[in-house]
């Protein structure tokens, strides 16, 4: 399995009150799949996806990643984690504004010491895996969200990872750009990539081939689409 995630629990503490923002979940996610995650506000999915991220760890419970453990890690474990085994595209893009989408695609290959010349190769071989050929020397800030949407994408291949990781990636599109970018994602998966998505629209959830429901910090359904 690529993830396995055993009786995971997420309990915030604030002025004494104790919140479970997770309770018990258990899935597992082969590779290949693309998982679609669902819940009302308040459910429990985003903080499930700060730990598939490594960005959070867990208060109790295992989350293995490609066999390896990484509930325990330290915090500079974990920052190698995200760099090496994780591709994720955020609602909002986080791309530098002033900035060409080639080197935005580039940036985590520069921070993990890859040789110039491969990092302008991949670049261009992601911005046209998106259909960006013609705008890859274009400042993001001048791109449209979709394009912007679609560099960030890219930027999160370019370190070959285990799994891509959505976080509400057609939040800020239109019905046209968002369905544009779903396609991106389908064909990803059949090229093989794990993609864990988290959404609120079931028309964009519908894209995925499992859909996990949650409400309350648990797994309410976990059915193939």
């Amino acid at each position: 399995m690529m993830i396995e995630i055993n009786n995971l629990t997420k309990i915030y503490t604030n002025d004494a009150v104790e919140t479970a923002a997770l309770n018990g979940v258990s899935f597992a996610v082969a590779k290949g799949e693309f998982v679609g995650i669902m819940g009302p506000s308040g459910s429990g999915k985003s903080t499930l996806m700060h730990i598939l991220g490594a960005l959070d760890s867990p208060t109790s419970g295992s989350y293995f990643l490609d066999n390896q453990d990484i509930s325990k890690l330290k915090d500079n474990e974990l920052a190698e984690i995200r760099n090496k085994k994780i591709g994720f595209i955020f609602q909002a893009y986080n791309l530098l504004p002033r900035t060409t989408a080639i080197k935005n695609v580039t940036m985590p290959m520069y921070y993990a010491g890859v040789p110039k010349d491969v990092r302008e190769e991949k670049a261009k071989k992601y911005l046209g895996l998106v259909g960006l050929e013609d705008r890859m020397f274009h400042l993001s800030n001048q791109l449209s969200g979709g394009q912007q949407q679609r560099v960030a994408i890219a930027r999160s291949l370019v370190m070959d990872p285990l799994i891509l990781l959505a976080d509400e990636p057609t939040g800020n599109l239109a019905s046209a750009q968002s369905l544009e970018i779903m396609e991106i994602f389908s064909k990803l998966n059949k090229d093989g990539h794990t993609i864990v998505m988290i959404t609120h629209e079931p028309n964009i959830a519908s894209f995925s081939k499992r859909t996990i429901l949650m409400q309350d910090g648990k797994i309410v359904s976990d059915q193939r689409n």
